[in-house]
C-alpha cells in the first residue's frame, strides 16, 4: 500500500512522508536477503563452555548480516555425541548443510577433529573458508 504523501486532512505532509517512508525502507533492508554460513568450532570436550562459544558465533553472525547454521548447536539435542554411529550421522547432516552455505567460518584458536573434518572437506569442495578468534576477530588461516 506504501505512505500517503497527505496527512488526514488532504494536505501534503512531506516531512511526516519522509521519515514514514524511511522508516518503511529500513523495515524491508532487515528482511532483505542474507547469505547462510557454517559456524565451524568446537563441541566436544568444554561441552557447556563450547555450546556458549557457539551461541556466541552465531551471534556474531547475525550481526554481521548473515544466517548462521551451527549443527553442533542442533543435532546434539537428539543425537549421542557418545555413540559413534550418531556422532557420525550428525557429522554426516552437518555434511549436508555445510554444501547449502556460502561461507565457512571457523571459530576459536583450537580446531578439534570434528572441525578438522570440517575443514578439509571445505577446502576439497572449494568453499570458502573465514578464520575467527575466540575475539571474533578475523585472522588469517596460518595464524
Amino acid at each position: 500500500m506504501g505512505v500517503s504523501r497527505y496527512n488526514s486532512e488532504g494536505y501534503p505532509d512531506p516531512t511526516t512522508y519522509e521519515a514514514l517512508t524511511s522508516i518503511e525502507k529500513e523495515t524491508k533492508a532487515v528482511r532483505a536477503y542474507r547469505p547462510i554460513v557454517y559456524v565451524c568450532s568446537p563441541f566436544s570436550g568444554d561441552v557447556a563452555g563450547n555450546i556458549a562459544n557457539a551461541r556466541k558465533y552465531s551471534r556474531f553472525a547475525v550481526e554481521q548480516g548473515y544466517i548462521p547454521i551451527a549443527p553442533h548447536l542442533l543435532f546434539p539435542q537428539f543425537l549421542n555425541d557418545n555413540d559413534l554411529t550418531e556422532r557420525e550421522l550428525g557429522l554426516h547432516f552437518g555434511n549436508v548443510l555445510m554444501s547449502h552455505c556460502s561461507e565457512v567460518w571457523v571459530f576459536g584458536e583450537i580446531v578439534s577433529a570434528g572441525m578438522d573434518a570440517e575443514i578439509r572437506r571445505a577446502k576439497r569442495k572449494n568453499y570458502r573458508l573465514r578464520y575467527f578468534g575466540s575475539d571474533l576477530k578475523e585472522v588469517t588461516e596460518n595464524a
